[in-house]
C-alpha cells in the first residue's frame, strides 16, 4: 500500500484583495500607479496587516492574499485600510484613484510550505470579485464570527453560484461609511461616478478583440460588435449602449464591474476574433456584470468565403442567443426579489416565468402580476403586449369570461401597447395574433411583416408567420418560417407552438403521419400546451391509431373538460371550412361525442 503524504489543514480567516483597474491605471501612468502603490502599502497596508496579527501568504502585481488567525482582525484591518485609502486618494482625479476590492472568508484551508491552498481560499476570492470599488465582502461563516463583536451593518447579497465552488456562497457586504449619495454599503470616497443600473435589462457590447496578426481582421472584430449592438437596440425590452461609449474600453484589459458602474449597465458581452488561414474563429460570452457570473458563451467556426454572409450568420446567432438569455436572467433576478420590492418590470418579469407555463392557474397569475405592472406603468408596452397573448391563450381554452371579451380586450391591448411605441415589433405580434384569430389571415401576414421589418431577430415574428401560413394549410410555406424561429431562438418557450402549429398544416394536407411526428416535437417541448393533444388526437384518428387517438383526447379534456365536437372551444382560424371539419372528423374518430 502507497503511503500518501499527511495534509495539513487548519482554520483561518483569509483576506483577498485586488486592486481595481490595474491593468488601465499602469496604461495610464506606469511609474506613477507603481510609486503611489509601493507607497501605500509601505505607510498603510503592510503595517495594518501587521499591527492585526496577518501574514502575507502571496503579492500579486494588483493584488494580495493575507492570512489571519481571527476574523475580527482581518475585517478590523480591511476597514482601517478602506477609509485610510479613500482619504490619501481624495485629490487624485477619480480615473486614476487606488482603490481595492476586499473579499474575507473562514474556511478550511491547506498548508503547503509558505502557501495556502483549498475552497477557503477560493471562496475569499470570489467575495473580493463581488465587492464594489473600496468595499468589503464576507462570506456567512465570517458573518457569523463579527456581527456581534463589531459595530458594523452587515448588508445581506443573497446566495451566488461561483465559479468552481459546487455550492451557493451566501454573501454580506460590509457597510463601514456613507458615501456621498447617502447609500449604505459602499467606502467613504467610493466612486459614485456614473449612472446607475436601470431597471430595464441594460447591455454593453464591447469591442471584439482582434487575436490574429493580420490587422485587417480589426474591421471584421468591429463590425460584428456593431452588428451586434444594432440588432440588439431593436428589442424594445432592452437598453443598449451606444457605440461611442462602449468602443472607449477599446485596446485595454477590461473591468467588468467597472464597465458595469461607469455605463450604469447589468449585462456585458464580450469577443475575440483570431483567424487562421481561410477561417475564422469568433467567441462570445455574455456576463452578469454585478455577480461576474457568465450567462452564456459560445465559440463559432467558419470559412471566410463571403466575409459579410459570416457576419450576418454570426451575429444573428449571437443575438438569438443572448436576447431569451438575458430575459431568462431578468426572470431569475426578480424571483430572488422581495414583492414589495418590486418595480413594474420586475412584474413584468415574474409574470414571463408564468405566461409560459400554458397553465390555466399559472396564466392567472401572470394576469394578475402584469396588471400590478400596468398599475405602476400604464405606459409599459411589453406588460400590455403581454397581457394580449394571455387574453388570447385564455379566450380560446375557454380559460376567460367568453371568447368575445377576451378578443376584444385583446385588440384592445395590442392597440393601445402599438399606440405607445409603433416600433415596439412584439406589440405587432401580438395584434397580429388577434387578426389571425379574428379570420383576417393577410392582415395578420401584413403586421408580422412589419414586426420583422422593424426586427429581423424576433422569433416570434417569424414563428407566428408561420402559424399563420399553418392555418392557411401552406406547410411548404410554414417549415421555413419556424425553422428560421428556431434558429434565432433555439431555446425558446414557444418552440411548443411552432411544432404544434406545423401540425395543423400538415393535416390540413392530410399527411396524418407527419402531423403525429410533429405534435411528439412539441410534446418534447412542453406537455402542458393544450392543443399539442387535441392535433394529435385529430391526426391520430384520421390514420387509425384509435388507442393514440384517445389518449391524447384525454389528456385535452384535463384540460378543458366537457367538450363536445360542436364546442365553441375547438374552433381554430382556418382559412378553409373544409380544414376545420377535417380537424373535427379526426376528433370524432378519436372518441369524441357530438353536440
Amino acid at each position: 500500500m502507497v503511503q500518501q503524504d499527511a495534509v495539513t489543514r487548519r482554520l483561518a480567516a483569509i483576506f483577498a484583495a485586488d486592486m481595481v483597474g490595474y491593468s488601465r491605471l499602469m496604461a495610464a501612468d506606469e511609474e506613477g500607479t507603481i510609486a503611489r502603490q509601493k507607497t501605500h502599502r509601505r505607510e498603510l497596508i503592510d503595517p495594518s496587516i501587521a499591527e492585526h496579527d496577518g501574514r502575507i501568504v502571496k503579492l500579486m502585481g494588483d493584488g494580495m492574499l493575507v492570512e489571519f488567525a481571527s476574523v475580527v482582525d482581518a475585517v478590523r484591518c480591511a476597514v482601517e485600510v478602506q477609509q485610510a485609502m479613500a482619504e490619501r486618494e481624495a485629490d487624485v482625479p477619480e480615473d486614476r484613484r487606488i482603490r481595492y476590492r476586499v473579499g474575507i472568508n473562514l474556511g478550511d484551508i491547506v498548508i503547503d510550505g509558505d502557501d495556502i491552498l483549498g475552497d477557503g481560499v477560493n471562496i475569499a476570492a470570489r467575495l473580493e470579485g463581488m465587492a464594489e470599488p473600496g468595499g468589503i465582502v464576507v462570506s456567512r461563516s465570517a458573518r457569523d464570527q463579527i456581527r456581534d463583536r463589531l459595530d458594523l451593518k452587515l448588508e445581506d447579497m443573497g446566495e451566488h453560484e461561483v465559479k468552481n465552488i459546487a455550492r451557493p456562497v451566501r454573501m454580506f457586504s460590509v457597510c463601514y461609511g456613507q458615501p456621498s449619495d447617502g447609500k449604505p454599503g459602499a467606502a467613504p470616497g467610493a466612486s459614485t461616478a456614473g449612472p446607475a443600473v436601470p431597471d430595464k435589462p441594460s447591455i454593453a457590447v464591447l469591442a471584439f478583440e482582434n487575436m490574429s496578426d493580420d490587422s485587417e481582421q480589426e474591421y471584421f472584430a468591429d463590425g460584428i460588435a456593431e452588428d451586434i449592438i444594432t440588432a440588439l437596440s431593436k428589442f424594445r425590452q432592452f437598453i443598449v449602449i451606444a457605440r461611442n461609449s462602449s468602443f472607449a474600453y477599446k485596446g485595454s484589459a477590461v473591468d467588468i464591474k467597472q464597465v458595469s458602474q461607469e455605463l450604469g449597465v447589468r449585462y456585458v458581452l464580450e469577443g475575440s476574433v483570431r483567424k487562421a488561414g481561410n477561417r475564422v474563429r469568433i467567441t462570445g460570452q455574455l456576463i452578469d456584470a454585478p455577480t461576474g457570473a457568465h450567462l452564456w458563451a459560445e465559440r463559432y467556426d467558419r470559412g471566410l468565403e463571403d466575409i459579410f454572409a459570416v457576419q450576418d450568420e454570426i451575429t444573428e446567432s449571437i443575438v438569438g442567443a443572448i436576447a431569451p438569455g438575458i430575459v431568462s436572467a431578468e426572470g431569475q433576478r426578480v424571483q430572488r426579489a422581495a414583492p414589495d420590492q418590486l418595480d413594474a418590470w420586475g412584474y413584468v418579469m415574474r409574470a414571463h416565468a408564468h405566461t409560459m407555463q400554458f397553465t390555466r392557474d399559472n396564466l392567472a397569475e401572470a394576469t394578475r402580476l402584469l396588471e400590478q405592472a400596468i398599475a405602476l406603468d400604464p405606459g409599459n408596452a411589453t406588460a400590455l403586449g403581454d397581457l394580449a397573448f394571455i387574453q388570447h391563450f385564455e379566450g380560446v381554452w375557454g380559460w376567460s369570461e367568453s371568447l368575445p371579451e377576451s378578443m376584444g380586450r385583446m385588440d384592445q391591448l395590442s392597440r393601445k401597447a402599438i399606440a405607445i411605441d409603433e416600433y415596439d415589433a412584439s406589440a405587432h405580434v401580438a395584434l397580429a395574433v388577434f387578426e389571425l384569430f379574428s379570420g383576417h389571415h393577410d392582415d395578420a401576414m401584413r403586421r408580422l411583416q412589419r414586426a420583422i421589418d422593424l426586427n429581423p431577430n424576433l422569433s416570434s415574428a417569424r414563428g407566428y408567420l408561420g402559424v399563420v401560413h399553418s392555418f392557411m394549410g401552406d406547410l411548404e410555406d410554414a417549415i421555413p418560417c419556424m425553422e428560421a424561429a428556431i434558429r434565432l431562438s433555439p431555446h425558446d418557450p414557444l418552440l411548443v407552438i411552432w411544432h404544434a402549429a406545423l401540425g395543423w398544416a400538415a393535416m390540413s394536407q392530410e399527411r396524418y403521419d407527419e402531423a403525429i411526428a410533429y405534435e411528439k416535437k412539441a410534446l418534447d417541448e412542453s406537455r402542458d400546451f393544450a392543443d399539442t393533444y387535441v392535433i394529435l388526437a385529430s391526426a391520430c384518428g384520421h390514420a387509425g391509431r384509435i388507442d393514440e387517438a384517445a389518449a391524447a383526447l384525454e389528456e385535452f379534456q384535463k384540460h378543458l373538460p366537457g367538450l363536445t365536437v360542436n364546442d365553441p372551444r375547438l374552433i381554430r382560424p382556418f382559412k378553409k371550412p373544409a380544414d376545420q371539419a377535417r380537424f373535427l372528423e379526426g376528433l370524432r374518430k378519436a372518441g369524441l361525442p357530438g353536440g
